[in-house]
């Protein structure tokens, strides 16, 4: 379970450039809900999973995770409770060092004692196991180096090593974006896989409509820091990327172009 109350951060106060990203947010996810959230750019989206993750600290407000608040705690001491797959394909694993060795590494953050040294047979025969169900042939691979991998592959691994642990939030930040249209739609469908076979709650920022339909079970819109639109269950089963602008265009009276994979302002 995940629940913010209030969020509010201001980047640049008292300054020209000042800007409030977020303004009084107040979420809930229960254990497993599946949100998208979509939104404009500076809509405060990315500025949403950073106070979640504990990448940045809020003005005002609080984060609980399960129950328990977390409002101030860093972010290396968060991630045991939380998993996050970034847009780039080169961010969340280590380039220089093997799949079995960064998998090695993710298994480490929930468990001090398995470190990549440890590694036995019975390990590399779990690692394998694993690898082998999203296949696309990385389990025969354990000892190549990630940064030899393409985008596609290294996103994959990626969301293996955030999810494997089984944490109690996942954060998706638009981690189909940098990849082509068919490993991106290879990505989707791992993500989805694994978010149903651990049951896991997620918090999915996208820029595709279609995508933020398609997925889960709630989606969120955003605009000047706030949550302006919620859809769930079988309101969001009906909901369509123009009757998405259209609600847009209704609560904030703005215009948008022809473009309808992109919500842009």
């Amino acid at each position: 379970m995940l629940e913010l109350k209030q969020i509010s951060k201001v980047f640049y106060e008292g300054t020209p450039d000042e800007r409030k990203a977020l303004n009084g947010v107040d979420l809930t996810l229960k254990d497993g809900d599946f949100v998208t959230v979509i939104g404009s750019n500076g809509a405060g989206k990315s500025t949403l999973l950073n106070i979640i993750a504990g990448v940045l600290f809020p003005d005002f407000g609080s984060v609980s995770v399960n129950n328990k608040e977390v409002t101030f705690v860093p972010e290396y001491k968060r991630s045991k409770l939380i998993g996050r797959v970034f847009q780039d394909p080169m961010a969340g694993t280590a380039p220089n060092m093997t799949i079995e060795e960064n998998l090695a590494l993710a298994l480490g953050r929930s468990n001090k004692r398995s470190l990549f040294r440890g590694v036995n047979a019975k390990r590399r025969e779990e690692f394998q196991e694993l690898l082998a169900s999203i296949d696309i042939g990385l389990e025969d691979r354990l000892n190549t180096k990630v940064g030899l991998l393409s985008g596609g592959e290294r996103q994959a691994l990626s969301l293996l090593m955030a999810t494997f642990t089984k944490p109690s939030i996942l954060l998706l930040d638009e981690h189909t974006a940098a990849l082509d249209p068919a490993r991106a739609e290879l990505i989707t469908n791992i993500t989805k896989d694994l978010v149903k076979k651990h049951q896991l709650t997620t918090l999915m920022v996208t820029h595709q409509m279609d995508q933020a339909i398609n997925l889960g079970n709630r989606l969120f819109m955003m605009d000047s820091g706030q949550i302006i639109f919620e859809a769930q269950d079988k309101e969001k089963e009906k909901l369509t990327v123009d009757g998405l602008i259209e609600e847009f265009q209704k609560i904030r009276g703005k215009q948008f172009a022809s473009d309808r994979t992109v919500l842009t302002s």
